[in-house]
C-alpha cells in the first residue's frame, strides 16, 4: 500500500454493475481535479478473443469444462501484481487495452498507428507520468492465490456484488442485447464459470473495504425467465464497511444525507436503490481526497 501512489480497485464479476461505480468515480475525479490512470481488468486476460475460444475448446477436449476468464489460467495475475507493485512504489508501470468494439479499435489504431481488430490487445505501454492514483475496474482487483497477491497493494478496495440471481439477470440481458448471445449460450457460460466464481471471485469480497450489494424488492427467484432487470427504484443497496474506523465513516451524517436509509448492522447501512450513485459519491469522495492528501491519517 502506498500513500504517495494510492491504488483503488473496484471488483465485481461480469454483469455485476462495476461500470456504475466507475461512473461515480469519474464524477469524483472531475470534481476533485484528480488525474487517475485507468486500468481495465480485461486487459490482463491471457488470451485474446480468438485464442480464448480455441483454448476453451482445447480444455474441454481434455475434460476441463470449467475453464473461464474468472480463473488464474486465463489471466496474467503476475503482470497485474507487478503493475500494482510498481505503481505503489514509483507511480510507474505497464498497461494495455483490450479492444471491445470497432469504435475502440479505430481509436487505438489512430493513436498507435496499428491495424488492430475487436477482440485483440494493444501492445504494452508505459502508463503516463504524473498521475494522482491508479483506478482499477474489473474482475480481479483483490485477487490472491498460490504465487500471486494483487490485494496486498490496494489502498481502497470496493466490491460490487448484486445478489447472485440479480447478477445473472443483468448478465443475461447484457449479453443478449450487446452480444446477441442466446439464453442457452449464456446459461452455459454461467455454469462453466461457477467453479472459478466460487474459488477466485467471491473470496475477494472478504478483502474489500466497502461492498455495495444491490438487493431487488421484486421476485427474481428464476432469473432465467425474467423479462426485465429490476430498476434501482425496485431495489435497496446494502453498503458494508469492513472497518468503519479506518476511513472515519460518519453514519449519522450518511443517514441524514440519504433519505430512506437505515442501519441494519453496526457496520452496514441500507439505502434506496435510486440513491446508489449519490451514496457512492458522498461516501467515496472524502476517502479519495484523503488518499492523495499526505496530511490525512488514513
Amino acid at each position: 500500500m502506498s500513500k504517495k501512489h494510492p491504488i483503488v480497485a473496484v471488483t465485481g464479476s461480469s454483469g455485476a454493475g462495476t461500470s456504475t461505480v466507475k461512473q461515480a468515480f469519474e464524477h469524483i475525479f472531475l470534481r476533485e481535479k484528480i488525474n487517475p490512470v485507468i486500468i481495465e481488468g480485461d486487459s490482463f486476460h491471457r488470451y485474446d478473443r480468438a485464442a480464448m475460444k480455441a483454448e476453451m475448446q482445447r480444455q474441454e477436449a481434455m475434460g476441463n469444462k470449467s475453464f473461464s476468464h474468472f480463473g488464474p489460467e486465463a489471466n496474467v495475475f503476475d503482470k497485474l501484481e507487478e503493475l500494482f507493485r510498481s505503481y505503489s512504489e514509483s507511480g510507474t508501470g505497464k498497461k494495455r487495452y483490450y479492444i471491445h468494439s470497432q469504435e475502440e479499435a479505430d481509436e487505438h489504431n489512430k493513436r498507435l498507428g496499428t491495424n488492430l481488430k475487436p477482440g485483440e490487445f494493444t501492445p504494452w505501454e508505459d502508463i503516463p507520468e504524473g498521475t494522482d492514483l491508479l483506478f482499477y475496474e474489473g474482475l480481479h482487483g483483490l485477487v490472491k492465490g498460490d504465487g500471486y497477491d494483487v490485494a496486498q497493494y490496494v489502498d481502497l478496495g470496493i466490491g460490487v456484488v448484486p445478489i447472485v440471481n440479480l447478477e445473472w439477470i443483468q448478465k443475461i440481458f447484457r449479453d443478449n442485447a450487446e452480444r446477441g448471445y442466446s439464453a442457452e449460450t449464456i446459461v452455459d457460460t454461467i455454469l462453466r464459470r461457477m467453479p472459478d466464481y466460487v474459488h477466485h471471485i467471491t473470496p475477494q469480497f472478504s478483502r474489500t473495504d466497502i461492498n455495495f450489494q444491490r438487493v431487488p424488492t421484486v421476485d427474481t427467484s428464476n432469473p432465467f425467465i425474467a423479462r426485465d432487470i429490476p430498476t434501482p427504484d425496485e431495489s435497496f443497496v446494502v453498503i458494508r464497511f469492513a472497518d468503519p474506523k479506518k476511513f472515519e465513516i460518519d453514519f449519522p451524517y450518511l443517514l441524514n444525507m440519504l433519505p430512506g436509509s437505515f442501519m441494519s448492522r453496526r457496520n452496514t447501512i441500507v439505502v434506496p436503490g435510486g440513491k446508489m450513485g449519490m451514496a457512492m459519491e458522498i461516501i467515496l469522495a472524502p476517502i479519495i481526497h484523503c488518499l492523495i492528501d499526505t496530511s490525512c491519517e488514513f
